[in-house]
């Protein structure tokens, strides 16, 4: 056995916990977290049915922690797990598992499968079987600061711009303000409208932000490749420069996994509370609007539908903000049946929109499907959603398709359609 492998297996056998092993004793292998899976449900093939792609896992577990599997063990009938075979079970770790968590939604027992494939990340991860395109995402971010390889002058880039477009300053490293807002760098990349659009609406609310030179990145991609350690480090740096510039509250951007592991991930990550409260934009957006600050002149008139990105709404509890949200600016907002923690993950969460092999990009075109059946089925050309990530996979998308349906950020639409 080599050195990494058994790194990866030693690894494996100290995240099986608790949960993990009543969840691999409690499953009663009746499929429905098959039905839930974009990846399933789209191709047809079984070897992505939600618990299968926890085998190397499970049979860990069993081999190590039941009876029964260690006498299977000794005398052959239960094979230890190989290189090669965690090498084959990438695809269905990463590229086919966006860590979506419908199927652990479905599971009638209860089983968190989006917990356990975390688990079967951190084995892949130590054991070198993460895909390149995520290892090179984690090492940017440690190394620089973010997943693209972003430093600070991109982002002053990006203020400069949004200044000279709104005629508001915007601070930076400054103590006392009410909000830290956190950008990802697909914001900074692709939608630095963002920027522009928060600037808007603090100065209609009559609140203050800043950011924070040292902390601007949310993305967390210890979360995606399945490195708690790294993971820890990242949220590190946001809640060191949030206690250190006092505010009262960090402000998680359009973006799932950045949400998750702030809000949700980091007191555990970091083994304490904060000093200071994480709200995701919406959050504020909808206090905003319940207040009858985001008065709107007027409102989007073409139809319209709306996605809701899983980490957020499913996985993250930002259930209830979308729909008023986009209700109180479009003329014209149509409900799609599967919406809310129901509705479809777009197919690049967890880090899979990061592997640009061709068969990964394949396979996330693939399971569009879902999402392009829901487009079509409305009737509509215009699609939104308040996620940065899910906007690059849709676009990516309609491109692939030859879609002619444009994407609008809600943050961004709201901001446009204000009061004067």
């Amino acid at each position: 056995m080599s050195a990494s492998l058994q790194k990866g297996i030693n690894a494996l056998k100290e995240v099986i916990d608790a949960p993990v092993a009543s969840y691999f004793s409690s499953c009663v292998h009746c499929g429905l977290c098959a039905e839930a899976c974009l990846f399933y449900v789209e191709t047809g093939d079984p070897k992505y049915t939600p618990i299968h792609k926890l085998e190397p896992l499970r049979r860990v577990y069993e081999q190590e922690y039941t009876l029964l599997g260690r006498l299977a063990k000794m005398v052959g009938l239960s094979k230890p797990v190989t290189d090669d075979e965690l090498e084959s079970w990438k695809e269905l770790v990463y590229d086919s598992c966006t860590m979506c968590g419908r199927c652990s939604m479905v599971c009638p027992v209860g089983n968190d499968i989006v917990y356990m494939v975390r688990k079967l990340r951190e084995g892949m991860a130590v054991s070198g079987h993460a895909p390149d395109g995520i290892k090179g995402a984690t090492k940017r971010t440690v190394e620089i600061g973010g997943p693209m390889g972003l430093k600070w002058p991109a982002v002053a880039n990006v203020i400069k711009k949004a200044e000279a477009a709104t005629g508001e300053a915007i601070n930076v490293d400054k103590p006392g303000a009410d909000y830290l807002v956190l950008l990802s760098s697909m914001e900074i990349v692709n939608y630095p409208e963002y920027l522009e659009a928060l600037v808007k609406i603090f100065r209609k609310a009559g609140l203050t932000f800043t950011l924070a030179s040292d902390a601007f990145e949310a993305t967390n991609a210890g979360i995606q490749i399945g490195a708690s350690d790294i993971a820890k480090v990242i949220v590190s740096r946001i809640v060191n420069s949030a206690e250190k510039l006092g505010v009262k509250y960090v402000l998680s951007p359009e973006c799932g996994h950045a949400y998750m592991a702030i809000r949700w991930e980091g007191p555990n990550l970091i083994g304490r509370p904060y000093k200071f409260e994480v709200v995701h934009v919406l959050e504020l957006l909808d206090d905003l609007r319940k207040k009858g600050v985001l008065k709107v002149k007027d409102k989007f008139k073409d139809p319209l539908i709306l996605h809701d990105p899983c980490q957020i709404v499913r996985r993250g509890g930002v259930l209830d903000a979308p729909e008023p949200l986009i209700q109180s600016v479009a003329e014209n907002y149509i409900p799609v049946v599967d919406k809310q923690k129901w509705n479809w993950c777009c197919g690049g969460g967890g880090g899979a929109s990061a592997i640009h092999t061709e068969e990964a990009e394949a396979l996330r075109a693939k399971a569009f499907g879902i999402k392009k059946r829901q487009i079509e089925q409305a009737g509509v050309g215009t699609m939104v959603t308040f996620c940065a990530n899910c906007r690059i996979v849709i676009e990516e998308a309609f491109d692939h398709y030859g879609m002619n349906t444009q994407l609008l950020g809600l943050t961004e639409l709201l901001a446009e359609h204000l009061e004067d």
